[in-house]
């Protein structure tokens, strides 16, 4: 074996290990923010009208849309990786949740700019996420 050979197949093997290695990353970073979102979503959906309606400036009709979103959203970041299908929904459901993190950003901030930092993070975790699955996307 050549001093080339064992070189380019040390490279190999190094570039396969830090691929599983953001791959597990990737997944973990998804799998916690489907979480988030599910979380989210459900108690927008289970919250009583009187009780969103109080607690926010938004109107109840869209804080359950958001809710809807957020729970479609959810599960758009882990079912087409768990099942292998229609894969490129995962960085659309990325994105359209980064789009509604922007909002909560833009929100929050008009209420109490310290509180922001929250969904900034979150938007920030989802814009990740959909820029790493869509250049993991087959071309």
């Amino acid at each position: 074996m050549t001093s080339t050979t064992l070189a380019s197949e040390q490279t190999l093997a190094v570039g396969t290990q830090t691929h599983k290695a953001s791959e597990v990353l990737l997944w973990g970073v998804q799998v916690v923010l489907a979480l988030v979102f599910l979380f989210a979503g459900v108690m927008k959906l289970i919250t009583p009208f009187e009780v969103l309606q109080a607690q926010s400036t938004v109107s109840v009709s869209l804080l359950r849309f958001i809710g809807v979103c957020e729970v479609l959203g959810a599960l758009g970041l882990v079912l087409p990786g768990l099942f292998r299908i229609h894969q490129f929904l995962t960085p659309l459901a990325a994105a359209g949740l980064t789009i509604i993190m922007t909002g909560a950003v833009v929100l929050t901030a008009l209420g109490d700019v310290s509180m922001a930092a929250i969904p900034l993070v979150v938007g920030m975790l989802t814009s990740f996420v959909a820029h790493a699955r869509w250049q993991r996307l087959p071309r």
